[in-house]
């Protein structure tokens, strides 16, 4: 299953401005769902490669270039632990939620549900 919004839809009733905007807006949205999306994956141990295809599978695909910085980023920030290992003769770094990365999620994760009610109210009144 991939989130996404009907790309037949999408695609017949759009002008190139419209889909430019609309992949920039997309873009935003994403970016906020990838961190809780990691995190939340990361509850269980993952390297890189596992952890891409964990999230695809479970509908929400992510670039090379856009999970590695973030993995980074969310080290760097204190939510997530790594550690090289050696598996299958290659050295994989592997990640995991920190016990800080479990009160974000936590945190993020409330967050993401009032803001979710909320929309569904606004959107139904719509």
């Amino acid at each position: 299953m991939r989130h996404t919004v009907c790309d037949a839809c999408y695609a017949t009733n759009s002008t190139p401005m419209t889909e430019d905007l609309f992949d920039q807006l997309r873009l935003e949205l994403r970016r906020g769902c990838l961190v809780m999306a990691v995190l939340g994956q990361l509850r269980t141990e993952h390297y890189g490669y596992t952890l891409r295809l964990a999230l695809t599978e479970l509908g929400l695909p992510i670039d090379e270039g856009t999970l590695y910085p973030l993995l980074r980023r969310l080290e760097s920030q204190g939510l997530l632990a790594s550690e090289w290992r050696e598996e299958d003769r290659r050295n994989k770094r592997f990640y995991r939620i920190s016990a800080e990365g479990r009160k974000i999620l936590g945190l993020l994760s409330a967050e993401w549900a009032g803001i979710n009610q909320s929309l569904k109210k606004i959107l139904k009144e719509g």
